[in-house]
């Protein structure tokens, strides 16, 4: 007796990214670390990205893997400069959180 696995429809892969999404929403509300915050910012832009392939490939057009490759030219862009103002605000202040704000004051 074989059973057959169909593949993943979109609404699978929809699911999973409405999921991803929201963890990385609540982790940004409820978190206080800010490294913490910007992985959770990072996992909501990746939950974005599946979203854009599904629907690309349902549509069976292009139009969502070019999105996705523009918002991973600004998610790595977001890294090398947020995770380097992250790092020194750290460096500097160990016990820092978000609501140290007056940290980035001149």
């Amino acid at each position: 007796m074989t059973f057959a696995v169909d593949a993943p429809t979109t609404d699978w892969y929809l699911m999973l990214s409405a999921v991803l999404f929201s963890l990385g929403a609540l982790g940004l509300l409820v978190r206080r670390n800010p490294l913490v915050m910007f992985m959770c910012v990072e996992l909501m832009l990746n939950a974005v990205n599946i979203t854009f392939v599904a629907i690309g490939r349902e549509l069976k057009d292009v139009g969502g893997q070019l999105a996705v490759f523009f918002v991973l030219v600004v998610a790595a862009a977001e890294v090398v400069v947020g995770l380097a103002i992250i790092v020194t605000i750290i460096r500097r202040r160990p016990g820092a959180n978000a609501d140290d704000i007056s940290v980035l004051k001149g």
